[in-house]
């Protein structure tokens, strides 16, 4: 069987986005999101669904990003 392509298909949703985003809001862990015109904003998630996140940022306005917008997010180290 060697050379043989296996014909099963990844999964479009492991759901663990949500475990994931909870787990950020729950422990306070900052985050920073570039967006999809390239804009990189900060903050803490303080809440999501299945269409946005709201980030709540210091001496900024929070902002309600919409996940399509988004690139991708990673946490930043502790200060």
């Amino acid at each position: 069987m060697a050379g043989k392509i296996s014909q099963i298909k990844a999964p479009d949703h492991t759901q663990q986005e949500g475990r994931y985003l909870q787990r950020l809001a729950d422990e306070r862990i900052r985050v920073r999101v570039r967006l999809s015109d390239n804009q990189e904003v900060e903050g803490l998630i303080e809440f999501y669904d299945a269409a946005f996140i709201r980030l709540t940022r210091e001496g900024a306005p929070n902002l309600f990003l919409f996940k399509q917008d988004l690139k991708y997010l990673y946490e930043l180290a502790p200060s």
